[in-house]
């Protein structure tokens, strides 16, 4: 009990800090997000060397190099994980968090997708509903904003995509991220480089403040993961599961109150119904996980 609690716990930070990274990101909306990313990834690099020699994990690491398919899988994750960081950061600093709070609510309306057409899986009643609930949600936003929410379906797809390859690399959180960073490293430092020479650059305009929040990037990004893997092996996935909603509630309640993006009827009537496909979606799932418990 003592453990589960303390994974509670791990996991409840992880989500809290994983949401409140949109006033991190903030802080560098001066910025090109592509330089932003090349620098996270560059910093994650950096913590990521620094975890696992002292946990003495290169051993594990070392396995993507030896196996061809398994490298090949680790290539395809790093570059979702690349396209929703970029799609994230490119959203906070350009004024559309609440557009972040909407892909992520909707990822897992992604994976049912995901589950029909590339699993081959047979859609449940309330999936169906869900999925409808979600696209006229889709509809009724792309009338709201003029456009179609690209950001957030681009959030979903890479995050839906990025967690199916993830299920397909046997390697710890930890081993994984590090592989995925390494794989990154080379295209991240080429970015960083590139965008160093511009007037608005890091190097040539960042405060003294705004250098260190652009250095500690690696950390923000890799003490979550590091809380959520301690949470993982203890607590069970039906109720870490639901705690992912913290996330997209923080941007939500960010963009909304904190930055006052606009919220108008039309565009809260279209967060209600995705807000009413994830309820069915779980109670289903909730009911169905109690009667095979009977």
């Amino acid at each position: 009990m003592e453990q589960q609690r303390a994974g509670i716990v791990a996991g409840l930070a992880a989500y809290i800090m994983w949401g409140s990274l949109t006033l991190f990101w903030k802080q560098l909306h001066h910025f090109s997000a592509f330089e932003l990313i090349g620098w996270r990834i560059c910093s994650s690099v950096l913590v990521m060397v620094v975890v696992v020699t002292a946990m003495r994990r290169w051993r594990n690491v070392s396995l993507v190099l030896r196996n061809r398919r398994l490298f090949i899988r680790v290539v395809l994750a790093a570059l979702m994980l690349t396209i929703n960081w970029t799609s994230y950061v490119w959203a906070v600093v350009h004024d559309h968090v609440l557009e972040t709070a909407l892909g992520y609510f909707i990822s897992p309306l992604a994976t049912s997708l995901l589950g029909v057409f590339v699993l081959k899986e047979t859609l449940r009643a309330a999936q169906v509903v869900a999925l409808g609930l979600a696209a006229t949600a889709v509809v009724v936003l792309t009338v709201s904003y003029g456009q179609v929410p690209w950001i957030a379906i681009g959030l979903a797809v890479s995050w839906t995509a990025y967690g199916w390859l993830k299920k397909e690399v046997p390697l710890e959180p930890v081993d994984s991220m590090t592989a995925e960073s390494l794989v990154l490293l080379v295209p991240a430092m080429i970015t960083a480089f590139a965008l160093s020479g511009r007037a608005g650059s890091i190097p040539h305009s960042a405060s003294g403040k705004e250098l260190t929040f652009a250095i500690l990037t690696g950390l923000a990004t890799v003490t979550p993961l590091l809380m959520f893997a301690f949470a993982a092996k203890r607590v069970p996935l039906t109720i870490i599961g639901p705690m992912m909603y913290i996330v997209p509630s923080i941007n939500f309640l960010l963009g909304w109150l904190a930055f006052h993006e606009d919220m108008p009827p039309s565009r809260f009537l279209g967060f209600a119904l995705v807000w009413v496909g994830l309820a069915i979606l779980f109670g289903n799932s909730a009911h169905r996980m109690t009667r095979r418990a009977e």
